[in-house]
């Protein structure tokens, strides 16, 4: 699995309109936020999504963006988007190659719930990893925003 300070590995993924993403012009405009899950429309994946959906205006506001990436179809992506009203790209990787770069693949093919920070010279500046524990992967989400802002406000005389 990447570690903080690796090298993003580059990909080439379509989401769930069919668009095609790279991490290159994902990271051209500033950070992203990269969160890898198992499935669309399990209970955790779904609350996991929702969790990135309802922080996602905060997260544009610093200049950043979120994508989700699952092994499933474009087609089982565009349902799940629609159904939770995810505002963000979904990629489609069915034959593994991100999941297998960024090393996300566990057990017996599971995906692990992982989310990686890359920042935009497409290294990894943050991550979390925990399959079944959400609160981390919020709490990476909402620390990436403060930090940003924190970096970003004007010095107090």
């Amino acid at each position: 699995m990447l570690k903080i300070g690796d090298r993003a590995p580059q990909f080439s993924l379509t989401d769930q309109d069919g668009k095609t993403h790279t991490l290159q012009t994902l990271i051209e405009d500033g950070p992203v936020l990269v969160f890898f899950y198992p499935a669309d429309f399990s209970p955790v994946c779904s609350a996991e999504a929702c969790v990135f959906r309802d922080n996602y205006g905060d997260v544009l506001d610093i200049g950043a963006k979120v994508v989700g990436i699952s092994p499933q179809s474009g087609t089982s992506h565009k349902r799940f988007a629609r159904t939770f009203g995810l505002p963000f790209p979904l990629l489609a990787d069915p034959r593994r190659r991100a999941i297998r770069g960024f090393g996300v693949e566990g057990l017996f093919g599971m995906v692990r719930r992982v989310t990686f920070l890359i920042d935009a010279d497409g290294t990894v500046a943050n991550r979390v990893e925990a399959d079944f524990d959400l609160s981390s992967h919020a709490g990476l989400l909402r620390r990436t925003v403060r930090e940003a802002r924190e970096s970003s406000a004007p010095a107090r005389a």
